[in-house]
Order: structure tokens, then sequence, then C-alpha cells
């Protein structure tokens, strides 16, 4: 009773962080905001593959979390070195 509660709302949290990022990610004024609002994309998306595993009883989500955020991580970082640097390897 409480733990679908808890999930509830930590999804909708959840869901409005990720709206708030996307808002930030299509309206921010310099790229670096851009950047920061798309790997903070990328630990909400972690967050509500997390609570999805929870919610379902199952650990392949939680698999999948890992890779998400491995890939987020390399993203993040090529990215932001192709906007410093203007190329991703030297």
């Amino acid at each position: 009773m409480i733990l679908s509660w808890a999930l509830d709302y930590a999804t909708l949290a959840i869901a409005l962080a990720m709206g708030l990022c996307g808002w930030r990610l299509l309206r921010g004024p310099h790229m670096p905001d851009r950047i920061l609002a798309l790997d903070t994309m990328y630990v909400n998306v972690v967050a509500l593959v997390i609570l999805l595993g929870v919610r379902w009883h199952t650990a392949i989500l939680f698999e999948a979390a890992l890779i998400v955020a491995m890939l987020g991580f390399v993203g993040t970082v090529a990215l932001s070195r192709y906007v410093t640097r203007g190329d991703v390897i030297e």
C-alpha cells in the first residue's frame, strides 16, 4: 500500500523533473546549459527505469538502467569535448 503510493509519487516527481529538463534543453540560453540538461535527463531516465523495475518486480530493468547510465556518461563527455575542442578524439 505505502510502497505503491511512494512509487507513484516518485514516478510523478521524476516525470516532472524530466519535463523541466526538456524545457531547459529546448530553451537553454547557452550550450553548457543544454548539455547539463541532457545529462540530468539521463539521470532521470535511469531513476525512472529503476522505479519501473521495482514496480514490475524484474531484474532486467536494473541492467538496462546500468547501460543507460554508462551511455549517458559517455555521451555527455563526448558532447562536452566536441563543444570545447571541436573534435571528440584527437
